[in-house]
């Protein structure tokens, strides 16, 4: 977005592609924050047995075909989440005690561990932005980015139900000593920002149509998470490199056709 918002000339004043003014708008990033842990003595003394080489994933089950009445905020989250032993470096602030007596107690076989870490969808608001810095340059004198993208109410929202349910399935497996946290990440921490350039029908109101083409400059494309107008609650990997193939594929199309 930054080279789009760059490119600036006559025919375009606002950026490369920004005839409409949506350059730039609808940027998200998942929230998380929400976190649920519990200790389990049942594999007390197994160092290794409870390992796998991947953890586990709790699809969305909030508002799924309604809003449902408990149900404060749009949308939902899913949970990752694993199991861990409690091995000496990662409890030793826990333990009381000095010297010998310290020592012998994380010699200790491990108790173990399960947590659920909830990311949940951010809606799309037209106030969540990327701008040009009107006063920071880089060294080659070209104006940087400024991030106005933050958290709102839903995000809020949706964060503390997860808590609370990820508390409560917690509990509900017998875990012990359960605790659970709801702190709203910063965008960006999770990774996987999307928006600023979204697809859309209305020339007016988006960027990029269906296949990721620009509505104002038919030969640019554009390929990666910026032309999301959702941003859902899984991992957007997978479907960026989808529309990047499906968006190739159409380009190929085009070119070959004379179109572009």
């Amino acid at each position: 977005m930054q080279v789009l918002l760059n490119s600036r000339s006559e025919s375009f004043p606002q950026g490369l592609a920004n005839r409409s003014g949506m350059l730039g708008r609808y940027v998200m990033d998942h929230v998380n924050g929400a976190i649920a842990f519990g200790i389990t003595t049942e594999f007390m003394g197994r160092y290794y047995y409870g390992y796998r080489p991947n953890g586990i994933y709790i699809p969305r089950f909030r508002n799924l075909d309604a809003q449902e009445p408990d149900g404060e905020f749009l949308r939902g989250y899913g949970f990752q989440g694993g199991a861990m032993a409690l091995e000496a470096p990662m409890i030793a602030t826990a333990i009381p005690g000095f010297g010998a007596g310290f020592k012998q107690a994380l010699r200790q076989p491990p108790a173990w561990a399960f947590f659920l870490a909830g990311f949940g969808e951010c809606l799309p608001y037209a106030e969540n932005r990327i701008t040009l810095d009107p006063k920071l340059v880089d060294r080659h004198g070209m104006p940087q980015v400024r991030f106005d993208v933050r958290f709102r109410d839903n995000e809020k929202k949706l964060l503390q139900d997860a808590a609370q349910q990820a508390r409560a399935m917690l509990e509900g497996a017998g875990l012990q000593n359960v605790l659970s946290v709801a702190t709203p990440s910063t965008p960006g921490d999770a990774i996987h920002e999307m928006g600023g350039a979204c697809m859309g029908r209305d020339p007016q109101r988006s960027v990029l149509n269906g296949w990721n083409q620009s509505h104002d400059v038919p030969n640019l494309f554009v390929t990666d998470g910026s032309s999301m107008s959702s941003c859902g609650v899984v991992n957007p990997s997978l479907t960026f490199m989808a529309l990047t193939a499906r968006a190739a594929n159409h380009a190929v199309e085009q070119v070959r056709g004379g179109r572009v």
